[in-house]
């Protein structure tokens, strides 16, 4: 992609049809005057120098949003510690730093046919980072070429792969698909403010544009945030830092401004859809902190307390826009769900050096009942937890004097153990066929010291072969056909390929052993997954 001066650079794939160049002009010019709705405070008025970064600068003189209309507020007392209501002011609190909500750097990609008519059948996508054209050896590096793809891959013609997304960037990309493949989110840093940020591109038009300003967007109040697509793909949900708190917005495909559905002075984050899109489980602290804005009743003193790690699950129905509490057990990560009634949660922290254990949770929430999963023995902590996906059983490494892999139960109860597979603590990911009866066992990053292992319900031996390659983050395609995984190549510089097995593990082939650079599974998308 050819990229204007003022936008971000993106390698071009090909050139817009003109009908289609003047459609997107139009629309773009929509966008632009929806821009000006959009509410969302930036704390110090030196930030609106990103009202120069866009194409127009007088039609977006207000599309980065104002200051806070109030700088300085003074603090008072924090009731948990000084209940006198006649305590003394502590010092004052200014709204703290936020990334800039913005809708700029606007681009039309021309998006290879067989991606604009939607994915229909299963497809892997994954990223070529620093691909070389030319290269005798693959196992010596090169200099850094900046070029990073994000390829679509059928797995059984893996020639036939798709180019969907050309950046140049000096750090290797975040991305982020939809898991229907119309759509991606992916954060560009190159340490330039009037590019650095996380973007959308919606696949089928072709139009991209920087939704969230600034370098390493996704961290936030020492916090990582992960976007979170809809089933259907049509829109990103994504915590985002205000002045004092954090709340969580929703960003749609078409361009409309960004929805708060929070709306809270508590810190609201770790958004997760529910499988059918009617509702959102998140996090946040509003249980025991009604509000962190400074001047309100009773509110959380920021200059005395640091930002919360943890809090209660809740949910937000999009229909009624309501909200609901679903548990009081402090959790310190994202929600997952298993089906539209089933919340999976953890608590505690291996690292809590007070209460040194984690623990599971499975939630029913048509009824109410919830169901802890635990080990007998002071310390034990449960980790890399994968459940079933009708919900009724979940694999786990145990980590106590010794790590063991452990079959439970929805119940609880102990359905299998295996102490051959010795992978270090938090360096196991697990993958469920989608009909529940193979388990694939692999390690996490370059932490795979085993080659394919696949189990069946009970922890018996399906298929088990040694490396090389090394079973790393394998994951079995919606419709139950592949088993996908990255695999590392131990004897060629650490070298890691995607492979494609038969759901048993047999059969593995690589689809990438062409690429010259390194290479991220990023997941299965299309066919209905």
């Amino acid at each position: 992609m050819q990229v204007k001066p003022q936008m971000h650079r993106h390698k071009p794939l090909g050139t817009v049809p003109r009908l289609h160049a003047a459609f997107m002009l139009a629309l773009t010019g929509l966008m632009l005057c929806a821009c000006n709705a959009i509410g969302q405070p930036i704390p110090s008025p030196t930030a609106r120098a990103t009202a120069t970064w866009t194409a127009s600068p007088t039609a977006r003189a207000t599309a980065t949003w104002t200051a806070s209309p109030t700088a300085t507020l003074t603090a008072s007392h924090t009731p948990s510690i000084t209940p006198s209501p006649t305590a003394s002011a502590t010092a004052s609190i200014t709204p703290l730093a936020q990334l800039a909500q913005v809708f700029d750097n606007w681009d039309v990609i021309d998006v290879p046919a067989e991606l604009r008519d939607g994915v229909d059948n299963q497809t892997l996508v994954f990223l070529s980072i620093n691909r070389q054209e030319r290269i005798a050896n693959i196992a010596t590096a090169l200099p850094y070429t900046g070029l990073q793809t994000v390829y679509f891959a059928p797995p059984t013609s893996p020639r036939a792969r798709i180019p969907a997304l050309e950046v140049e960037s000096n750090s290797p990309l975040q991305v982020f698909p939809s898991s229907v493949g119309n759509a991606l989110a992916f954060v560009k840093e190159n340490g330039d403010p009037r590019s650095d940020g996380l973007y959308l591109l919606d696949l089928r038009t072709g139009f991209s544009a920087r939704i969230l300003a600034g370098a390493n967007p996704l961290l936030q109040r020492g916090m990582v945030v992960q976007p979170a697509w809809s089933p259907d793909g049509q829109q990103l949900a994504l915590a985002v830092a205000t002045g004092y708190d954090m709340d969580i917005f929703l960003y749609g495909l078409d361009g409309d401004s960004p929805s708060n559905i929070t709306r809270h002075g508590a810190y609201d984050f770790f958004p997760s859809w529910s499988p059918d899109g009617r509702r959102l489980a998140f996090v946040s602290d509003r249980a025991s902190c009604s509000t962190w804005h400074p001047g309100t009743a009773e509110f959380c003193d920021a200059s005395r307390h640091p930002p919360p790690t943890e809090g209660q699950v809740y949910t937000y129905e999009l229909a009624s826009g309501e909200t609901q509490l679903l548990s009081n057990i402090a959790v310190s990560e994202m929600p997952y769900w298993i089906q539209d009634d089933a919340l999976a949660l953890t608590s505690g922290s291996p690292f809590d050096l007070r209460n040194p254990e984690r623990r599971i949770w499975l939630l029913d929430i048509s009824s109410g009942s919830l169901q802890e999963i635990r080990m007998e023995g002071e310390g034990t902590s449960i980790l890399s937890e994968s459940w079933s996906p009708a919900g009724d059983a979940v694999l786990a490494q145990i980590a106590g004097d010794e790590n063991e892999i452990v079959l439970f139960g929805a119940d609880g109860a102990m359905l299998a153990r295996d102490g051959d597979l010795d992978f270090p603590r938090y360096g196991m990911q697990a993958a469920w066929s989608p009909d529940g009866q193979r388990i694939a066992i692999g390690g996490v990053g370059g932490q795979c010291p085993y080659g394919i292992r696949v189990r069946d319900r009970r922890l018996r031996n399906v298929a088990s072969a040694q490396p090389p390659p090394s079973m790393c983050a394998p994951q079995f395609s919606p419709d139950g056909r592949f088993l996908a995984f990255m695999g590392l190549q131990a004897r060629v510089d650490g070298r890691k390929d995607i492979y494609v097995a038969s759901v048993n593990g047999f059969g593995a082939q690589s689809i990438t052993g062409d690429l010259r650079g390194q290479l991220e599974l990023l997941g299965w998308v299309g066919g209905g997954g």
